[in-house]
C-alpha cells in the first residue's frame, strides 16, 4: 500500500503528522516521548528522513498511498509545541482536520490506544499548547497507553521516566499498532482507525489469536464495541515544559 520514495511529489501537502515529545538525548525513551518514536516508525517505514530544521521542530515530507505527507517533531518542550505545529499548518495552509497528533497517555493501561476525531487537552500540556496555538481542538489524534502511576508517584516524574524491561515487550506492539492505525487514518479516515484500534487489550488480544476472522454478517459492524471517535476528555496528567 505504502511505497518509499526518495523526493516528496509536488503539489499541496495531504496531512501533517506530529509526535509530541521532548527534545534531547536525555529524553528519548521516556513515557512522554512515544508520539516521537511512533513518528520515527513511520519515518523509517515510509522513507522519509526526519532532517529539515524548520517550524521549531524537525521536518521530513514524502509520498505516502499517492498523498504528500509531511512527519514534524517539534523541538520546543512539551508544553510549547503548538508553536511548531501552527507554524507548519500555516505555511502549508493544512486545515486541523488533516492535522494528526500522536501523544502520551497516563490514564490508558500500557499498550491501549485511543484514536480520537477531536477532543480536550485532558491535562496534557502538549495537546493543550497545540489546541492553544491552532485555535481549534478538531484535530484527530491518537493517545497511546502508558500506563498509570500508583496514587504515591508525582505524575511528571513517572511520565519523563523510562519503562520498566517488562514493559518494552507490549510498548514495542503499541508503537507498531499506533503507526498502522495513523496509516488506517490516512488512507480510509478517523472513524475506521478509531473502530479497529480502539478495542480493549484482551479483545485485541483475543482477535490475534483466533486462526480465522469470521467475515462480518448483516447484523454486525466489524469494530462494534470500539469506543466512539470523539470525546470531550481524553486523560488527564500534566507534562514536561
Amino acid at each position: 500500500m505504502f511505497r518509499r520514495r526518495s523526493t516528496p511529489p509536488p503539489g499541496p501537502l495531504s496531512a501533517l503528522v506530529v509526535g509530541l515529545g521532548n527534545p534531547g538525548r536525555e529524553y528519548g525513551t521516556t513515557r512522554h516521548n512515544v508520539g516521537y518514536r511512533v513518528v520515527d516508525l513511520l519515518a523509517e517505514k515510509w522513507g522519509v528522513r526526519l532532517g529539515r530544521s524548520r517550524f521549531q521542530g524537525r521536518l521530513g515530507l514524502g509520498e505516502v498511498g499517492g498523498r504528500r505527507v509531511a512527519l514534524l517533531h517539534p523541538t520546543t518542550f512539551m508544553n510549547r509545541s503548538g508553536e511548531a505545529v501552527a507554524a507548519a499548518a500555516r505555511f502549508y495552509r493544512i486545515p486541523p482536520e488533516r492535522i494528526l497528533v500522536v501523544a502520551d497517555d497516563v490514564n490508558l493501561e500500557l499498550g491501549r490506544l485511543r484514536v480520537r476525531r477531536a477532543g480536550s487537552a485532558g491535562g496534557h500540556h502538549g495537546l493543550e499548547s497545540v489546541i492553544g496555538m491552532l485555535g481549534a481542538s478538531d484535530f484527530p489524534r491518537v493517545r497511546v497507553g502508558v500506563g498509570t502511576p500508583e496514587a504515591a508517584i508525582d505524575r511528571v516524574a513517572y511520565v519523563l521516566g523510562r519503562f520498566r524491561p517488562e514493559e518494552i515487550a507490549p510498548l514495542t506492539l503499541a508503537l507498531r499498532r499506533a503507526a498502522e492505525a495513523v496509516e488506517v487514518w490516512l488512507t480510509e479516515g478517523v472513524e475506521a482507525a478509531a473502530n479497529r484500534f480502539n478495542a480493549p487489550l484482551a479483545q485485541e488480544q483475543d482477535e490475534q489469536r483466533r486462526p480465522h476472522r469470521q467475515p462480518v454478517d448483516d447484523e454486525g459492524v466489524e469494530g462494534a464495541g470500539a469506543q466512539p471517535a470523539q470525546e470531550k476528555g481524553d486523560g488527564h496528567h500534566p507534562a514536561q515544559g
